[in-house]
């Protein structure tokens, strides 16, 4: 369809404004080809005669997207409109816009940037959830670990858009999401090295209190495990001239007033500081506070970050003198340039003498001349520039070599923070490098753009058609090509003599002729050049000076002179590196230094166009090499107020920053790009009934475009997508909305008519009685008609007697009830006051009367435990006496026992040494062959006997294992307590495959619930009987080391041992012996208990062991669940009538396709939640898990839904809206039926549903009276007050009956929640557990009635 077709009556379009830029109007009447103009009617009424055809606005559906390549038309006004509705209706500040992400500073916090809301954010696809900085952050460190490649994040903007905070929370989500154990203070330095480089670079302008003053690319370095191992930052451009230079209301850097702030501490005494405004460099611009910034405690969070780093890196802030030493050189006094040689080294007549004198060498002498004021002064700047310029390349190598740490780089993440384009009224050196590199920047972004759509046409195999998009290539080569402005100023700046009026005019002589540079109109000083952005005039004045940058070599030799060795300042590092700068020939330099004057003793010096030139080459080479990622940061306002949108400043900054230029590419080939499933669901109310059962979606969405737009050149169809020319989209939002209205008009035709006829039969009956009583065939009542009359008269007259006596009344009982309580009032107070002095007096002798009782209670106590020490000390004297003397008796019988039988084994060792001797000759030789050949037949035989024996019960094990569960069990207790296996080896692998290989399967399992625990209880119990303390503790022991073994990813397996370590913890309860657990036991149970040994050590050991093994089984359930909720709570629509499913733009969502991976049939609903459920429950139930904890289990996996629901709503303005509402109500109730079906429902399950299902319900309800206010407060208590307002302002229509929620309610309701007390946590935390209890429950089963089925065939077991 054409595009002048779309000029209907009511479509709106926009117009310019000069006070809005665009404002709105109103299509009066169709516009057909030979028509001069369009009548358009404003919103004021007003209309107007337009003979243009202006841009055409997007329908109301389409509006608040968060892609802007969503859009049907893509223009200025309409991602103008689009923003500021985000941005001021909804209160979000971040919009796509295809690859770039468009962040407008909201000038206040917000709660969006929490730990909760990066781990949401950690492991999404771009477009799953709303648009964020922390999506970013994540699409490039996906991309990193996918493809192995690097990747940069450039962060772009104006001073005061947010560019710095922006790629600081770009930073602090790596340090997060990448954080390892072994190298956590990498994250931390990488963190900490934020304020201190914006104490030294950042600075308060007219436009931004805390403005960077230079551009840093912070590249971070990740291992092969993509966890941080370093960084490093290289620095760019540094705003040397603020040092000597403010305009008024700016200051200098940040770090001068910090230090200044903090002169009276003891640790700076020694610098001799003053307040800022009595340094000259610091109160230049007037005030030299911030309102709301403490500089004395940003300089205490910039000491504490310097202490993250090593001592030997950033002595500067923890000895600050090198600032003193600028703050110094700038006052004009003898005392404070006497105070600065001081702390430099040198000697004062020197530096004063070449401070205003000159040494030229001529050729047969040497003069000294003096200077004039002017160039004194500017070699007073020069130094303070150079030294301030080195102190700041120091500090940021010094960092660099901190964040340096042992192993190889992998791959990296580069986060640049770069100036936006800058156009100022006077624009000087430092604009036209700004904007120099912009257009670099600015080129490589074009390129990027142009190949990422030609990769998207490939993959969608539509043919590749080129796109006319602007290209700054000419600009770039009016600036640095051969006899460009940048030859053409180093030229002049090599002449000794050369003047910016001389570069000048060259530039009018060689570039006067060049399309894109001009010369104004009134004024011979400037030149302009027309930039992708806009077209900015430069002033001449001061080109050269800033390009060249030089010291005076008398200075050097100064410097050079400084007596500050290293020895002797080990703590003013700033002096080494002075010290090194100016020595012989070559200055030393940090590998990292990108744009600084070198000069030596020779007055060589490089320009600082050539170094900027050289650091941008190298800059672009990386961001070529590397996936780039775009923030384009939008400062909203001059005047800093928050969510206040001036579209003048916005405008100017989206043509500057390349967003215009994104979708004027976009729209050339075919920005709207919808899949067959979104388009089918969408438009399905378009097609026939034929249509719809033809069969495959994708053919059907064929067909039907094919017949509503008949010119295929509109559309083209691609392998997953349909890509729509222009305009194609709202074509097709008014054919939808024609047909829905047309729907209405027949529903309203055939309502209207019903209830005209009802009315007509009504008026027909009505006139039929009036006819029959004229036509005499009905007489009328005479008497009836005057009672009815005279009862209404005399109703009238009494209600206006009423109405009188009810005022009176009323009157009387006001001011009997005000003097009432006045009377009431003076007597309450009264009373207060002596209710008032009571309670003092009470308050008094109840102090007394307590202190008393204290001290007699004191010494109560006090003697009562002295007696019971003493009895105590004297019992146990009776007992030990008893025991020395019972053992004394002992002894001594012992004793004669003992000397009687040596006497007797005396008298018979004789005699056999006597009989030995006589045969010791005959038998020796045979009896030690005898004893050598028994010896070992006795060790082959023992070993044969136990190997075979210990083989055989392995290999029936391993037989029988797979049919019966317990075999290996029972042969373990049979072996252990009959004492055939007494070797710990063999011990340990019976155990282990008792518990390690037993899997839970089997009917035996269904039919005695816990059997396994019984038989360990038994074995424990067996123990104790014998009185056996090692054998028992050998026993737990073994028992709990191979059931922490079977904590594995086996969700049955975990169950089945959930299960039986609960009952065995109760066995050990309730057979403990303790009164507390016997008291629910039978008469022969408590004969059972056990007698020697105290288990409840090792109790508390297997109740830590439940725990863990709980939540390893809570943790597969949680694994298991989570990828379902989002599809089946949100996206899956179960609901028929009208789809919500609305175009997403170039940020796909993932969930919500079916192409990657689920077919249509096998996407994820509330049933698949419900059967992985009863899963759950089923599998729980077979191995005996008690009731309890199936709701404590099931409560958990219930919060796990609700949480993540309920964060998806809160990162995702699309689910937003009145249907998605009832959607969630109708999961909801299919989550409480299955409780109830289950019986879970007074396990408080429900309750951690409670938020979501008053998410849901402020979706749907009304939201426009001060009662819908107060009834949001009072229904929505377990919603926290930023829940309910980020549901509100991201309330999405999904169609034209709709409306959205007006800003003025959700600042009612705000101000009804200001009493609240609560969290202002965005986030439910969707990692939070419940703690779990298991609750003790007596078995009714007797151990010695505990029957083995003979299916196990235990039959050597026997009963004791």
């Amino acid at each position: 369809m054409a595009l002048q077709e779309l000029y209907t009556k009511y479509n709106r379009v926009w117009i310019p404004d000069a006070e809005q830029v665009w404002k709105s109007a109103e299509i009066l009447q169709d516009f057909t080809p030979g028509d001069r103009a369009l009548h358009l009617q404003l919103e004021d009424g007003t209309v107007i005669i337009d003979p243009r055809l202006p841009p055409l606005r997007n329908p109301d559906i389409l509006v608040g997207e968060n892609d802007l390549t969503a859009l049907s038309y893509l223009h200025e006004p309409a991602v103008l409109h689009n923003l500021r509705v985000r941005f001021v209706d909804s209160r979000i500040i971040y919009t796509y816009c295809g690859i770039i992400l468009v962040a407008v500073n909201p000038y206040k916090q917000l709660p969006i940037y929490g730990d909760a809301v990066i781990h949401a954010y950690s492991g999404q696809n771009m477009g799953d959830l709303d648009p964020h900085i922390f999506a970013v952050a994540e699409e490039a460190y996906k991309q990193m670990a996918r493809n192995n490649r690097n990747q940069s994040i450039i962060v772009s903007g104006e001073s005061g858009a947010g560019k710095t905070v922006s790629a600081r929370y770009a930073m602090r989500y790596f340090a997060m999401v990448s954080k390892s154990s072994s190298n956590k203070r990498v994250e931390d330095k990488v963190l900490a090295s934020n304020p201190i480089t914006e104490a030294i670079g950042n600075a308060k302008t007219t436009r931004n209190d805390n403005s960077s003053r230079f551009g840093k690319y912070t590249e971070i370095s990740f291992d092969r495990r993509y966890q941080i191992i370093g960084a490093n930052m290289r620095t760019y451009l540094l705003e040397k001239s603020r040092v000597v230079f403010q305009s008024e209301n700016e200051r200098n850097y940040h770090i001068f007033y910090q230090m200044c702030a903090c002169a009276e501490e003891p640790e700076f005494k020694s610098l001799r500081l003053c307040n800022a405004d009595k340094f000259n460099y610091t109160c230049m611009g007037g005030d030299t506070e911030i309102q709301g910034v403490d500089d004395r405690a940003d300089m205490a969070e910039t000491r504490q970050c310097s202490l993250t780093f090593p001592s030997s890196c950033l002595e500067h802030f923890r000895y600050g003198s090198s600032i003193n030493v600028l703050l110094l050189l700038f006052q004009s006094s003898g005392s404070h340039l006497a105070v600065f040689c001081d702390l430099l080294g040198v000697r004062q007549e020197n530096m004063s003498r070449w401070l205003c004198h000159r040494r030229i060498v001529l050729a047969s002498e040497t003069v000294v001349k003096p200077q004039p004021r002017e160039r004194a002064i500017n070699a007073r700047d020069a130094l303070a520039k150079h030294l301030y310029a080195y102190l700041f390349d120091c500090v940021i190598h010094k960092i660099n070599q901190s964040l340096r740490v042992p192993g190889k780089q992998h791959s990296f993440i580069g986060v640049l923070d770069i100036y936006g384009f800058e156009t100022f009224d006077v624009n000087s050196f430092e604009q036209f490098c700004i904007n120099y590199a912009n257009e670099k920047l600015q080129q490589q972004f074009n390129l990027h753009v142009f190949k990422l759509e030609q990769e998207e046409y490939m993959k969608e195999d539509i043919p590749w058609t080129l796109i006319d998009f602007y290209d700054n290539q000419p600009v770039i080569d009016l600036i640095e090509a051969k006899m460009g402005i940048l030859d053409l100023l180093d030229e002049e700046c090599l002449f000794p003599q050369g003047t910016d009026m001389n570069w000048l005019q060259k530039l009018y002589n060689y570039l006067g002729s060049k399309p894109l540079f001009e010369k104004p109109r009134l004024s011979s000083e400037a030149f302009v050049i027309q930039h992708f952005a806009d077209k900015v005039e430069y002033q001449c004045k001061g080109f050269l000076e800033k390009n060249r940058d030089n010291l005076y070599e008398e200075l050097v030799s100064v410097m050079r002179a400084s007596k500050v060795k290293k020895a002797s300042y080990p703590n003013f590092s700033f002096f080494r590196i002075i010290h090194f700068m100016f020595c012989l020939n070559v200055a030393v330099y940090p590998p990292t230094l990108s744009m600084f004057t070198v000069i030596n003793a020779l007055h060589f010096f490089y320009l600082s166009v050539q170094q900027f030139r050289s650091s941008l080459y190298l800059l672009m080479d990386t961001l070529n090499a590397t996936t780039p990622h775009y923030v384009r940061c939008i400062k909203p306002n001059e005047e800093k107020l928050p969510f206040e949108y001036d579209s003048k400043r916005v405008v100017q900054q989206l043509r500057a920053c390349g967003v215009l230029e994104t979708v004027h590419i976009s729209a050339q080939s075919y920005p709207s790009r919808w899949t067959y499933i979104e388009f089918y669901s969408r438009y399905s109310i378009l097609m026939s009934q034929a249509e719809l059962r033809a069969g495959e979606k994708k053919q059907i969405c064929r067909t039907v475009l094919q017949r509503l737009i008949p010119d295929s050149n509109q559309y083209k169809f691609g392998r997953t997508k349909i890509f729509f020319r222009a305009g194609q989209v709202a074509y097709l939002e008014k054919l939808r909305l024609d047909r829905l209205r047309t729907a209405c008009i027949t529903i309203q035709k055939h309502v209207r008519g019903w209830r005209q006829r009802q009315r007509y039969l009504s008026m027909r009956q009505a006139a039929i009685i009036i006819q029959q009583y004229v036509r005499g065939k009905r007489q009328i009542r005479l008497a009836w008609a005057a009672v009815v009359i005279q009862r209404h008269c005399r109703g009238y007259l009494i209600r206006r007697i009423y109405l009188l006596l009810q005022v009176a009344t009323i009157t009387i009982q006001a001011y009997t009830r005000g003097w009432m309580a006045r009377k009431r009032y003076k007597k309450m107070v009264e009373e207060h006051k002596a209710l008032v002095l009571q309670k003092y007096a009470r308050a008094w002798l109840v102090r007394r009367r307590f202190q008393t009782m204290r001290r007699l209670v004191l010494n109560v106590q006090l003697s009562y435990r002295v007696q019971q020490l003493r009895k105590k000390i004297e019992e146990q004297v009776r007992v030990m006496e008893t025991q020395l003397r019972e053992q004394r008796e002992g002894y001594e019988s012992q004793v004669e026992a003992l000397v009687f039988k040596n006497d007797h084994l005396t008298r018979e060792n004789q005699q056999l040494q006597a009989l030995f001797q006589e045969k010791n000759d005959v038998n020796r030789s045979i009896g030690q062959e005898v004893a050598r050949l028994n010896a070992e037949n006795m060790v082959l035989s023992s070993f044969l006997i136990y190997d075979t024996l210990y083989s055989c019960i392995y290999s029936i094990c391993q037989k029988h294992l797979s049919k019966l569960i317990y075999r290996s069990f029972t042969v373990f207790l049979e072996n252990i307590f009959l004492g055939k296996y007494n070797k710990p080896t063999q011990t340990q692998t019976l155990m282990s495959l008792c518990c390690a290989e037993l899997k839970p399967r089997g009917v035996v399992v269904n039919m005695i619930p816990g059997l396994a625990a019984n038989l360990l209880f038994m074995c424990v119990r067996h123990a104790d009987y014998l009185n056996d303390g090692n054998k028992l503790k050998s026993l737990m022991h073994a028992i709990i080391t191979s059931i922490k073994q079977v904590i594995t990813e086996n969700f049955e397996m975990l169950s089945f041992w959930l299960s039986n370590t609960y009952y065995l913890l109760n066995c050990l309860k309730q057979y403990s012996g303790e009164e507390e657990f016997m008291k629910h036991n039978t008469e022969r149970q408590n004969k059972n208990c056990l007698q020697n040994f105290d288990l409840s050590e090792h109790r508390q050991i297997l109740s830590d062991l439940a725990i863990r093994i709980y939540h390893q089984f809570i943790n597969i359930m949680e694994d298991t669940l989570f990828p379902m909720i989002v599809p089946a709570m949100l996206e899956h629509e179960s609901l028929q009538g009208i789809s919500s499913m609305k175009p997403t733009g170039f940020r796909k969502r993932s969930n919500s396709l079916l192409e990657d991976g689920r077919s249509e049939g096998e996407a994820y609903s509330i049933s698949s939640v419900l059967q992985l459920m009863n899963a759950f429950h089923s599998s729980m139930a077979q191995h005996g898990v008690e009731p309890q904890l199936q709701g404590q289990a099931i409560r958990q996996l219930f919060y796990l839904i609700a949480a993540t629901t309920l964060n998806s709503i809160l990162l995702r303005k699309d689910l937003c809206s009145c249907r998605k509402g009832m959607q969630i109500r109708c999961n909801i109730s299919y989550l409480e039926e299955w409780l109830r079906e289950k019986g879970l429902q007074g396990c408080s399950v429900m309750e951690t549903l409670g938020p979501l299902s008053q998410a849901a319900w402020l979706l749907q309800v009304n939201k426009t009276t001060d009662e819908d206010a107060a009834e949001i407060q009072q229904r929505c208590h377990e919603l926290s007050p930023v829940q309910i307002v980020k549901i509100l302002n991201s309330y999405t229509p999904i169609d034209d009956f709709e409306k959205r929620v007006a800003p003025s309610f959700v600042r009612k309701v705000q101000v009804s929640f200001l009493e609240r007390e609560g969290s202002n946590q965005l986030m439910m935390d969707a990692q939070y557990r419940f703690q779990v209890t298991f609750p003790f429950c007596p078995s009714t089963q007797a151990l010695e009635l505990l029957q083995v089925p003979s299916s196990l065939h235990l039959g050597f077991l026997t009963r004791i």
